[in-house]
């Protein structure tokens, strides 16, 4: 992005909930109806963008970054088929660990799928991996779910998600993973937004199906304090793949939660992401059972480019 160009709209990048006709486990492109996130245009007529050729050949849990100089993008993704065997235990346990990762310098030519292995050899799989950029090592911070441990071992401390981290600067050579979060229960989804000069944290709890939000000065503090546990409870049965994003134009923040199996993403909305106070607005139109992806901002340009390359109209 230019330094005098505005950001005019979102691009929302998912997948679907179409296992009834075994797809679903590509990439779908969606452009909100200008600066408005709560009504989108599906792309390309519904159909997917991007599709995974490597792996497993499924890719789930799409997420989109621009990089700091804005002159690039990059895309990564789960490498999961699930859909058609629907073996959940092979996939937490026997999964794959690597990432699948595509690149763009404009949102519409894309680079071949790169799939890296990211996890570590003892981990069960590599779940809704994300990216931050963490200006002060000048390199991406990179995050996802992966199942580790033994309940044999550890202490009894058991087999559960953790989240790990790895550094790169390309997506291509990752630095050795870390555990980043560990709370002795299952926590995969996190995602994380920089805003008054703290980093805000959005992961679901497996125990509770539910999302909580939590607080710290640093995507590195060593303690992170918890804001909300089961955020939105009160308007869906269970909640996964948080997206959280900033409005272009006002002092608001959205918080997208998949009600998965049922209605898909949700929209909630703040002024204050301290509060953990958050509402649901009353008009909506999302595309057609989205899942688990993440949003972003894109400016004049860029929204007239995805529009007249992929048309679309508004839901």
């Amino acid at each position: 992005m230019s330094n005098h160009e505005q950001y005019a709209g979102y691009l929302f990048v998912h997948f679907t909930d179409d296992e009834g006709q075994g797809g679903g486990e590509e990439i779908y492109f969606s452009l909100s109806q200008g600066n408005d996130p709560l009504h989108w245009r599906e792309l390309n007529s519904g159909k997917p963008v991007l599709t995974s050729k490597l792996g497993e050949k499924g890719v789930r849990d799409p997420f989109i970054i621009r990089s700091p100089q804005g002159d690039k993008f990059f895309l990564l993704g789960t490498d999961l088929k699930a859909h058609g065997d629907g073996d959940w235990s092979r996939a937490v346990n026997e999964g794959s660990r690597s990432i699948l990762v595509w690149e763009s310098s404009d949102l519409i030519h894309w680079s071949d799928q790169r799939r890296v292995e990211i996890a570590p050899p003892d981990a069960g799989c590599a779940w809704a991996p994300e990216a931050f950029y963490d200006a002060d090592s000048e390199q991406y911070f990179v995050y996802w779910a992966s199942m580790l441990g033994d309940k044999e071992t550890e202490g009894g401390k058991g087999r559960y998600h953790r989240i790990l981290a790895a550094g790169t600067k390309d997506f291509v050579h990752f630095s050795e993973p870390e555990v980043y979060i560990d709370y002795d229960h299952s926590v995969i989804d996190t995602t994380m937004i920089r805003a008054n000069g703290k980093i805000y944290r959005f992961s679901k709890g497996e125990h509770n199906s539910a999302v909580f939000q939590e607080s710290g000065d640093s995507i590195h503090a060593s303690s992170f304090t918890t804001i909300r546990e089961n955020i939105g409870q009160e308007w869906m049965k269970r909640g996964e793949g948080p997206i959280v994003f900033e409005s272009n134009v006002e002092n608001k923040w959205y918080l997208f939660i998949d009600e998965y199996g049922l209605r898909g993403y949700i929209p909630l909305v703040t002024t204050d992401l301290d509060s953990g106070e958050w509402t649901m607005p009353a008009e909506l139109a999302l595309p057609t059972i989205p899942r688990h992806g993440s949003v972003l901002p894109v400016t004049a340009s860029e929204y007239e480019r995805l529009l007249a390359e992929y048309g679309g109209d508004i839901k």
